[in-house]
């Protein structure tokens, strides 16, 4: 029992750091977007990402099945979807909006479990999709001109469901299979893919300026590389709810150090929005059960004695 906790507190400690090293991600992918494409972006981190694990866990490719091949690509494939929308949608948005609006896979995750596996979600579950709704709307559309999406709002929202339903696949398949093999394939998946595009559509390039490239390297080692390995591992001692809330900490830390280091600016209703997701966020994890015990230990312990007095 004690390792039993020992392991589920390591796993929420290395969910923590993900979500921070993520919310970085969102300054890097912006700052890089103005040296290369946004697939290109993504071959140069997954490509980094992909030989970095490679090579440091070969050992664990030498007896590798065709299932954990298959699981580790289907993996893979959510992740490059998931980027592609991220990364082109985030051209015509700003990083700290991007953030908060991918966080929503945190609700998404209960609902595409329950088409996976037959498990309905609870009364949390639906009023937290119904917050979201009400913050989506005050985050992402402009009031002014009527009720109507940009580009990089769809593709988030694209993007955030995918990243969902990646969530609830490695949530699945790492209790299955090695989790670090998983890791290794769904990079490797991604960075082939990405530099099979980038070729065929004439976007490659090795002539990138030093703070691009540097951006890139950043994203590889420490946003995909680093912070898979962790999300996978950590997984296998924790459910997929509990590890999307933690990682749902990814639009806080985005947010913040996006209004620190590229100087975006939210205006009021912008910042409602945020709140009321992340009150949808709180309550589908969470269920408010922090109040219940907070209640219990502040209500007197002998009711009736106060009555009799």
């Amino acid at each position: 029992m004690e390792k039993t906790k020992k392991k589920s507190l390591f796993a929420d400690l290395s969910l923590v750091a993900v979500a921070f090293v993520w919310g970085s991600g969102f300054v890097a992918s912006k700052n890089a977007l103005g040296s290369m494409s946004p697939i290109m972006l993504m071959a140069v981190r997954f490509t980094v990402a992909a030989l970095l694990s490679g090579f440091i866990f070969r050992k664990n490719l030498r007896k590798i099945s065709k299932e954990t091949i298959k699981a580790g690509c289907m993996i893979g494939f959510f992740l490059f979807t998931a980027f592609a929308a991220q990364m082109i949608g985030l051209q015509y948005m700003l990083a700290g909006k991007q953030a908060f609006l991918t966080a929503t896979n945190v609700i998404m995750v209960p609902f595409i479990y329950w088409a996976v596996k037959k498990q309905r979600p609870d009364y949390y579950n639906f009023v937290a999709a119904f917050t979201m709704l009400i913050g989506l709307a005050l985050l992402t559309m402009d009031f002014s001109v009527g009720f109507s999406f940009n580009p990089g709002d769809v593709l988030t929202l694209l993007c955030a469901f995918l990243f969902a339903c990646h969530i609830v696949a490695v949530g699945i398949y790492s209790k299955q299979h090695d989790p670090i093999a998983l890791t290794v394939i769904q990079l490797c998946f991604a960075a082939v893919v990405s530099l099979g595009y980038v070729f065929i559509s004439g976007e490659f390039t090795l002539d990138i300026p030093v703070p691009g490239l540097l951006n890139g390297l950043y994203l590889g080692i420490f946003c995909t590389f680093l912070a898979f390995l962790g999300q996978t591992v950590a997984q296998k001692y924790t459910n997929s709810t509990h590890a999307a809330i933690i990682l749902s900490l990814e639009a806080v830390f985005g947010s913040i150090l996006s209004i620190i280091i590229l100087g975006d600016t939210f205006t009021l209703t912008m910042f409602l929005g945020c709140l009321v997701i992340f009150l949808g966020i709180l309550t589908a994890e969470t269920k408010w059960s922090f109040l219940k015990k907070l209640f219990l230990k502040t209500k007197p312990k002998n009711p009736e004695k106060l009555t009799e007095i």
